[in-house]
């Protein structure tokens, strides 16, 4: 068991205004038979971007005991909920792809007896599923590397084409090594995945000098985050960290995920933020 903190809804003070809605990164409440509903606590990382939303004071913030990513104990809360809300739950693990955690609730509807409503869900074969993890788990793309980015010579450049300053690998949050040696007295751009795609200047303006590490905190669980960037903290000096996020509600969770990861590890680094609108302009 680990204590975590999560989204509580007081029901008898819900009106079912929906306000709190887009407000979720995790998109892990939604309006059911007129009440705001916790669909997944899987996907809520307790980090409280709908609670300013709600007029009615109706959302709050608590810390209790769950165990991490227990597929059964959230299907013993989602089933109190009825129906519409089983469905919702299962549909939302489709629609993030926890294919994993599907399987268990579906198990779990068949092993008491519940009907499983249809969501076009078609599960690989055991076998499959089994080996495509197998090979994930000895991917060489998780190792550890610095880029030697000077020692590349184009053979001719073109005019205005921008050249690579990414200096480490990997990028991805979930498959960086905490120990990883490049990670000491490290300046780290921490920046939402969507970013690379908006911003066209990205490698030259923010990348330069700087650890890249790449997050979603609205299709991965930022819990992990948290926890993975605190172990980071504390085993690693860092000079300072620049977060990059995209406008839209979904990365509102970033800066929190920094902000709770310090105060887990118990330090502080200087932090400094830039938000990049969809058009590519920085915000």
């Amino acid at each position: 068991m680990v204590v975590r903190e999560i989204i509580k809804i007081d029901e008898d003070r819900c009106t079912g205004c929906g306000l709190c809605i887009p407000n979720c990164p995790e998109g892990a409440l939604q309006i059911i038979d007129e009440k705001a509903r916790m669909i997944s606590d899987l996907f809520c990382d307790g980090l409280g971007a709908c609670i300013g939303h709600c007029p009615e004071g109706a959302i709050l913030v608590e810390e209790r005991e769950a165990e991490p990513y227990n597929e059964r104990i959230v299907m013993d809360n989602v089933v109190k909920q009825g129906a519409n809300t089983i469905k919702a739950h299962l549909q939302h693990m489709l629609d993030h792809k926890e294919f994993e955690f599907l399987d268990i609730a579906i198990d779990y509807l068949k092993e008491h007896g519940l009907d499983v409503p249809d969501i076009g869900y078609n599960p690989e074969p055991q076998e499959k599923a089994e080996e495509q993890a197998s090979a994930c788990a000895t991917c060489p793309g998780e190792e550890p590397r610095t880029v030697n980015i000077t020692g590349i010579a184009a053979p001719e450049k073109e005019s205005g084409r921008a050249e690579s300053t990414l200096t480490t690998w990997p990028v991805q949050l979930k498959l960086l090594n905490i120990n990883a040696p490049y990670l000491k007295d490290a300046s780290l751009l921490l920046a939402a995945d969507c970013v690379g795609f908006a911003y066209p200047n990205m490698h030259q303006d923010f990348i330069k000098d700087k650890v890249t590490i790449i997050a979603c905190p609205k299709l991965d669980d930022a819990s992990q985050y948290v926890e993975k960037l605190a172990e980071i903290f504390r085993i690693n000096p860092i000079k300072d960290i620049t977060i990059l996020m995209m406008e839209v509600p979904c990365c509102f969770g970033m800066e929190n995920v920094v902000t709770l990861a310090m105060k887990k590890a118990g330090v502080q680094i200087p932090v400094e933020k830039h938000i990049i609108k969809i058009d590519g302009s920085v915000k």
